[in-house]
């Protein structure tokens, strides 16, 4: 995969599936420059969340993570585009709220850090792995069969 077609994955966690702010989070991507590749709503499976977050599992705060997560639905998607994973955790903001600069989705929409209302991939290689826990190949989309030419490409 090329630079231009580094992908990221991306969660709006049930805090903000349930605050309405499904439009924004992909206005702001959209309007950054990335393309949407794949995305879904979703209730996760208990399966699904002890895979994604398995990194965290010897956490004490885990069994409440994924209370939360699985809380409500949520809205997983694909982005893709040139340093898609490394933006898209800037556009978020820092993990915890508190520390999320104004302009961030964070930063802009979130107080705790128990319900920070979005998840972004930390690493190309991540992104791998959690576009793969959510998503089957078939379920994005790619650009190159497009008859057109991209802004960014």
């Amino acid at each position: 995969m090329s630079d231009l077609e580094e992908r990221t994955f991306i969660a709006i966690k049930p805090d903000g599936v349930q605050r309405g702010l499904i439009g924004e989070v992909i206005k702001r991507f959209e309007q950054k420059g990335f393309k949407l590749v794949g995305m879904k709503m979703l209730q996760a499976s208990q399966e699904l969340l002890h895979n994604h977050y398995a990194d965290l599992s010897t956490k004490g705060f885990f069994p409440s993570l994924i209370a939360y997560m699985s809380s409500g639905p949520v809205v997983a998607m694909v982005w893709e585009g040139k340093g898609v994973v490394k933006t898209g955790r800037v556009m978020l903001g820092a993990t915890n709220p508190a520390d999320s600069a104004p302009g961030t989705i964070r930063g802009d929409y979130c107080i705790h850090v128990g319900k920070n209302v979005i998840h972004g991939s930390d690493s190309v290689e991540s992104a791998e792995q959690e576009i793969s826990l959510w998503f089957q190949p078939s379920e994005l989309v790619s650009y190159k069969s497009c008859a057109f030419n991209w802004l960014y490409e």
